[in-house]
């Protein structure tokens, strides 16, 4: 079992660039490919991005591509969401997930944690 974290949500600037933190609880987080996902009002949620357990491969949506760093620490037992440039449309509630394999399908992943509220204004 794992439980997830998230943190690092709030009320900010459009063009600012804030970190949203993923905490695990355990001593299995390595185990597990790590990804970021997003639900904004009356939308499904949608995949954001997503790391292997190494963090040696990295998936990103197409919306956030060039905008979005994904990392994490082992060491830790945290995942990391860096949005660069943020804009109004990246209003959403952030969840981070843990899974076997690193996915961008959100059914593939096994625990989730409860969100993180992040709002942008312009």
């Amino acid at each position: 079992q794992v439980q997830l974290v998230e943190s690092g949500g709030g009320l900010v600037q459009a063009g600012d660039s804030p970190t949203l933190s993923c905490s695990a609880s355990g001593r299995t987080f390595s185990r597990y490919a790590m990804g970021w996902f997003r639900q904004a009002p009356g939308k499904e949620r949608e995949f954001v991005a997503a790391i292997s357990q190494t963090g040696s491969t990295r998936y990103y949506a197409d919306s956030v591509k060039g905008r979005c760093t994904i990392s994490r620490d082992n060491a830790k037992n945290t995942a990391y969401l860096q949005v660069n440039s943020l804009k109004p449309e990246d209003t959403a509630v952030y969840y981070c997930a843990a899974g076997v394999s690193i996915s961008t399908n959100r059914n593939l992943y096994i625990y989730w944690g409860q969100g993180t509220q992040l709002t942008v204004s312009s």
